[in-house]
């Protein structure tokens, strides 16, 4: 067996991504939203959607990783700060909704404050559902399906023979290929 193909997990396609991403993101925003009021009756409200945004960011981050894109292992320090501008935002958005109902409603219920959190989450969430499979894990997706160092080592091969007249290093043949080509590999 090739542990090189085993380790390798395909990601899944949009819409399997997507309902995944509901799954998790779904629940964790039901169960943020309940920790935001919760906390919010002993701590001021922004601080309390601070916190819980930046606890629900980190497993959420974890989660997505794992199950949503089949990115498989950890995360690494690049894709949890990607995630946390994405959350960032997501953070402005909902306070935003939150600043408003408050200002256009003098003493909202708890139901009419949990339908307007869990709206502008549900906003934020979809955006956060593309930049997440669009650039913070897009590597990991590419990885799996065409790792860039063996096209890259195709490249070079071909390269290589083609200034070497199709001789390679197996013929005995020895040589430097420099190569100013300004494609990437």
């Amino acid at each position: 067996m090739d542990t090189t193909q085993s380790s390798r997990r395909a990601s899944p396609g949009a819409l399997a991504a997507f309902a995944r991403f509901v799954l998790c993101g779904g629940g964790l925003g039901l169960a943020s939203s309940f920790a935001v009021a919760g906390l919010a009756s002993w701590i001021p409200w922004a601080l309390a959607n601070a916190l819980v945004t930046a606890a629900s960011t980190l497993l959420g981050t974890e989660l997505h990783a794992r199950f949503t894109f089949g990115a498989g292992g950890r995360t690494t320090w690049r894709q949890h700060a990607q995630s946390a501008g994405s959350a960032g935002a997501a953070y402005a958005v909902t306070s935003a909704a939150m600043l408003v109902l408050h200002q256009v409603v003098a003493a909202p219920g708890a139901v009419l404050e949990q339908a307007v959190y869990l709206s502008a989450s549900a906003l934020t969430g979809v955006a956060r559902f593309v930049i997440l499979r669009l650039v913070v894990f897009a590597r990991s997706q590419g990885a799996a399906s065409a790792p860039s160092s063996e096209r890259c080592q195709s490249r070079s091969r071909r390269r290589m023979e083609a200034v070497n007249g199709g001789r390679n290093r197996s013929e005995g043949s020895s040589h430097l290929l420099v190569s100013f080509s300004s494609a990437p590999h």
